[in-house]
């Protein structure tokens, strides 16, 4: 089985991937309000109606991952409009057990992420949490067992040190856009052997990678 190829689910998908490239040039001249935001908030403001997703082929790597570790508690950082959160939920899904928590700061895409997931049918294994993650994450109680990182970079490391506590032995945590420099403190971090993480730098686009690693 796999959710990802229903046709229900693989038609929002495709449509969002378009609709996300349509996106590109705005995206590109949007670029200067990102530079002018100080807060997570107004950056969340300044792309609220913008996908800012995951490559086809890391959602494809993603749900790939999730089935073969069947995580009891998947949790992403940055839900955006939802492309990544449907390819974990989908393999969940297909596994036959297990959840996806997501958060979002950005009101606006949690109105609109939410609807998606509804129209895909798998709103039941989705939790959506919004507001700042170093609050809602807080949260969290039970172990957790896959973590996706694709919120703004410069919380990677913050979002890594609330959640480690919880992680399970061999979790797996996967960063995305670790090629940018606003993501160097994270890989410096997961790298150091001292803080208890093996892991891989997986190229997924040109001048970017994931970087993927588990917890020893």
């Amino acid at each position: 089985m796999n959710t990802l190829r229903d046709p229900k689910v693989a038609s929002v998908i495709d449509r969002m991937y378009s609709e996300a490239s349509d996106q590109m040039a705005q995206l590109h001249e949007r670029g200067a309000q990102l530079i002018k935001a100080t807060t997570a908030q107004e950056r969340a403001d300044a792309f609220s109606d913008f996908y800012l997703p995951v490559t086809p082929e890391s959602g494809q790597l993603l749900y790939t991952l999730v089935r073969a570790t069947r995580p009891a508690l998947v949790v992403e950082f940055g839900m955006s409009l939802g492309l990544s959160a449907i390819h974990l939920a989908s393999a969940v899904r297909d596994n036959g057990v297990g959840r996806v928590v997501t958060t979002e700061l950005s009101a606006a895409k949690v109105v609109a992420a939410r609807a998606s997931f509804a129209e895909v049918g798998l709103d039941d294994v989705i939790t959506v949490l919004e507001g700042d993650a170093l609050q809602t994450l807080a949260g969290i109680e039970e172990p957790v067992d896959f973590v996706l990182l694709d919120g703004w970079k410069d919380l990677y490391v913050p979002v890594i040190a609330l959640l480690q506590p919880k992680l399970s032995p061999g979790a797996l945590v996967i960063a995305d856009n670790t090629g940018l420099p606003d993501a160097q403190p994270y890989v410096d971090y997961i790298r150091e052997p001292a803080n208890g993480y093996v892991g891989v730098s997986f190229p997924v686009r040109n001048s970017d990678a994931m970087e993927i690693s588990c917890r020893t």
